[in-house]
């Protein structure tokens, strides 16, 4: 049973112009979304503790104890109630584990909030090892025994759950040997990706006093590389790798260390690759995983394509990596929160009432986290917590106009929890492949609404360029970063403990790969693998991003197709959470997942954008 933070839901680096607009009146708050701060004391039912909730939650672990021996043979209505009951310990494990992490995210130096963190970690821990014999009986149960049993409609709220259960049979362990690996883990792979997030939520960069001054948080660094200046992105690239440095050694020892850790356990397991365990979660098998893989690899051709017209519309001869987020608009701006949440509250309101009200209380209701502080987690996430309670969302706000888009992708998580709850606890969650859906869709339909309302040649031209930066960015740029990891992971299991300079050389060849001749890869980023999250907390996330990110656009051109009929069925799909597989679940709204020439048709579907960005470009006179 996964008590860990599976509804969070994390953020890839992008970008998006806006149109014009006078904001000499934003005040500074508003430009900071300084009093954007969530309330999760909520969480916690009639002031209780996470202690409390955590007593509860292993008196009704014992109760479920009694079972040992005969999960494999109950029948359904035996086999609900323990389930019912299960569902009532997860929500307590959730509400306190999920206090403790959102708490730490926003303040990861707080060494209060740390060991809060830790010891919910650890009760999450010796509850989940208590009822480790549950799952692996079942797992082993009878194959007829158990499909009659979830035939039974009582089990209609937790029967995915338990044939996903029963597909980790071939990998797992003895009861014995599932207790030490959960028990050792607090001091394993989980300690160490905790030591990762506050090493990294620690860089700070040294810049300029008008670019923010001597210890600017990473985050807000890495958002200024849109500056229309080439000679300030230089300099901001020149600090974030500088900035880089202290610690490099050890953020490298940390990513080694995962790699052996997992390592281990796919040995152990028996799993055939380093990116299995993943597939299997996401319900995905490897060969359809690949071939979502070649598929992009194979026409790396458009990032190349776009990368060369980028240069010709920034008047260089060619790009270098730092000039890769460079914003196209011919007017840069900040944005405030009230406009930036406007913006994609019309959004959402364009193509659901239903969802722009689940919106607006995501705003009005200190649902978000917004703005940038020292010791705050980098990035974006949504966190679901659990159907008994409404989802959260997190920002590094930085007043750059990339933020509605962070915004209306967070949102789209949001939106999705929110509706999911429905399907209680085990369902809720989605695999991460489909999960990135409804985030990517309320992003472009966010972009496409800006875009309508649009008539100057050069903002509309911005705009579409920014829409396939998104694009590129979550498909092309997330594969690179998923053969970064086939890279490290194999190297790591043939060469042994891998240097940095091992790193920024597989780091470089997967990018350079990507990129072709499109873009100069400086020394400087050699050593920018050692900032990104993903790579090291969760191994083989990232193509889910370039999953998701095709599947979206695909739904999203049913959407346009069909106009308001295809809503309902939209929604459906978001309600339905996780009940069922990606491709019965893809069905809903019209895909065919297992259709060998699917992705090829999202590509398509990039490419075309592309096309339309270079007839922008030359209709605004860029080119």
């Amino acid at each position: 049973t996964n008590h860990g933070f599976q509804g969070a839901r994390g953020e890839p680096v992008r970008q998006t112009p806006a149109m014009t607009v006078d904001n000499s009146t934003t005040d500074t708050a508003d430009l900071t979304a300084a009093d954007v701060a969530w309330d999760i004391d909520s969480i916690l039912p009639d002031g209780a503790t996470p202690a409390e909730l955590f007593d509860r939650a292993n008196d009704i672990a014992d109760s479920l104890t009694d079972l040992r021996g005969r999960v494999a043979e109950l029948d359904a209505g035996e086999l609900a109630a323990a389930m019912h009951t299960m569902a009532e310990l997860h929500d307590l494990m959730a509400r306190a584990s999920y206090h403790a992490m959102l708490a730490f995210s926003t303040a990861t130096d707080d060494p209060a909030r740390g060991a809060a963190m830790a010891a919910a970690q650890e009760c999450a821990t010796a509850i989940g090892t208590k009822l480790i014999f549950f799952d692996l009986e079942w797992a082993a149960a009878d194959d007829d025994h158990a499909a009659t049993v979830l035939a039974d409609p009582r089990l209609d709220f937790c029967r995915h759950h338990l044939d996903n259960l029963r597909l980790s049979r071939p990998y797992l362990l003895s009861e014995a040997e599932e207790t030490i690996v959960a028990e050792k883990s607090q001091t394993g792979f989980g300690a160490w990706v905790r030591l990762f997030d506050e090493l990294t939520s620690a860089i700070t960069v040294d810049l300029p006093d008008e670019l923010g001054g001597a210890g600017t948080p990473l985050m807000q660094g890495l958002a200024l590389m849109q500056h229309p200046d080439r000679s300030v992105r230089q300099q901001l690239a020149s600090a974030v790798t500088a900035g880089l440095q202290p610690g490099l050694r050890t953020r490298a020892y940390v990513f080694n260390t995962l790699l052996h850790d997992k390592a281990i356990d796919d040995r152990l397991r028996g799993y055939p690759s380093w990116v299995s365990s993943r597939n299997l979660a996401n319900e995905a098998s490897d060969e359809s995983v690949q071939a979502l893989v070649d598929a992009v690899v194979d026409n790396y051709s458009i990032a190349q394509r776009w990368y060369t017209l980028k240069a010709q519309v920034l008047g260089l001869d060619k790009l270098a990596d730092y000039d890769r987020m460079a914003s196209v608009a011919t007017a840069d701006r900040d944005i405030g929160w009230a406009e930036g949440t406007q913006i994609v509250r019309d959004a959402y309101a364009s193509f659901s009432p239903e969802l722009a009200g689940i919106v607006d209380r995501f705003i009005d209701e200190s649902w978000i986290d917004a703005p940038v502080r020292p010791g705050k987690r980098g990035g974006a996430f949504a966190a679901g917590v659990s159907p008994s309670h409404h989802p959260y969302v997190l920002l590094n706000w930085t007043s750059k106009t990339r933020d509605e888009a962070t915004l209306a992708h967070q949102l789209g998580h949001g939106v999705h929890f929110y509706l999911a709850r429905e399907q209680g606890v085990f369902h809720q969650d989605t695999p991460l492949t489909l999960a990135e859906t409804p985030s990517v869709f309320g992003e472009t339909v966010t972009s496409n609404r800006l875009r309508s309302k649009i008539d100057d040649p050069n903002e509309r031209f911005a705009l579409l360029a920014s829409s396939l930066e998104d694009s590129i960015a979550t498909v092309f740029r997330q594969i690179a970063m998923n053969r970064f990891e086939h890279a490290v992971h194999t190297a790591r299991r043939t060469e042994g403990e891998l240097s940095v300079e091992r790193f920024g050389d597989l780091w470089a060849e997967s990018q350079q790969a990507m990129l072709g001749d499109s873009v100069e890869i400086t020394d400087g980023y050699r050593s920018w693998w050692s900032y990104v999250p993903h790579v090291l907390g969760s191994p083989g996330y990232v193509y889910a991003y370039a999953y998701g990110q095709l599947l979206a656009l695909s739904v999203y051109a049913r959407y346009r197709e069909q106009g308001e009929a295809f809503v309902p069925a939209y929604l459906d799909l978001l309600r339905a959470g996780g009940s069922d597989t990606p491709e019965n679940l893809a069905r809903i709204v019209g895909c065919d997942l297992a259709d060998p020439g699917f992705w090829r048709n999202g590509l398509t579907i990039v490419e075309g954008q592309l096309t339309a960005a270079e007839d922008a470009a030359r209709a605004a006179g860029r080119i």
